[in-house]
């Protein structure tokens, strides 16, 4: 028993580190983190109410997926990205995904796409429910997905990684203006010309996508800065 019990105690312990994660990341999207501020586990976990393991176990996840970065003796740094970087990784994208837009248009069966429809629904549900997790998780999903119809597992992943190296902050802004929700249903628009076999039209749509992502994390980083002092994260208990 004495087994059970402790193999009980460690999943407690990664259901907390998990929620721990999901709160934080939470507040990096609604900009209550912000970027190259430096944050102590002990904090942080005074406002979460929790203890400061796991808060630095959930901020080694963080920083493995590059949102922070490690301060030695002081904690977390929110990870930033110049106007530059952000220009970079939209013109390579829009290199790798508007061409492979095209590829899957002509190549994917009818069913191979209207299975990536429920996913563009949950991007635009999340999007009108203000659920900011929920619309980037979905938004993940949808393009990777769809990448992966082109049978190429390294574009996905750099795609992917693109993705991570130049993730939302500050996003409750623009979601209480309802600006995500265009974007959002940009993904829909872009499934029914690829089922209508319309491959530039595709092109084109996923060119304006992105740039209007682009648009998006301008005016993210523009929103105000607010309350530098507090992160608002409330407790997870």
């Amino acid at each position: 028993m004495g087994d059970l019990k402790q193999h009980s105690l460690i999943k407690a312990q990664e259901r907390l580190r998990d929620q721990v994660g999901h709160a934080l990341r939470a507040a990096l999207i609604a900009g209550e983190l912000r970027p190259g501020s430096v944050y102590s586990a002990p904090g942080l976990a005074a406002e979460l109410g929790v203890s400061a393991t796991p808060v630095r176990e959930a901020m080694l996840d963080l920083a493995r997926e590059g949102l922070v970065e490690p301060v030695r003796n002081k904690g977390f740094r929110i990870t930033e990205v110049s106007e530059r970087d952000l220009d970079q990784y939209t013109e390579l994208r829009t290199m790798i995904e508007v061409p492979t837009v095209a590829k899957v248009t002509r190549m994917a069966t009818k069913e191979q796409l209207e299975e990536l429809r429920p996913i563009a629904e949950e991007i635009v549900t999340s999007a009108r429910e203000h659920n900011l997790i929920g619309y980037l998780e979905a938004d993940r999903r949808f393009h990777l997905t769809l990448l992966g119809l082109a049978g190429n597992e390294r574009l996905v992943e750099t795609v992917g990684d693109l993705r991570k190296r130049s993730r939302l902050y500050g996003l409750t802004g623009l979601d209480e203006a309802g600006k995500l929700v265009s974007s959002a249903e940009e993904h829909i628009e872009l499934l029914d010309l690829m089922l209508a076999g319309d491959a530039e039209g595709a092109e084109e749509c996923m060119r304006r996508h992105l740039g209007h992502v682009r648009s998006l994390w301008a005016e993210a980083r523009n929103e105000p800065v607010g309350r530098p002092a507090s992160t608002g994260l409330g407790s997870t208990r």
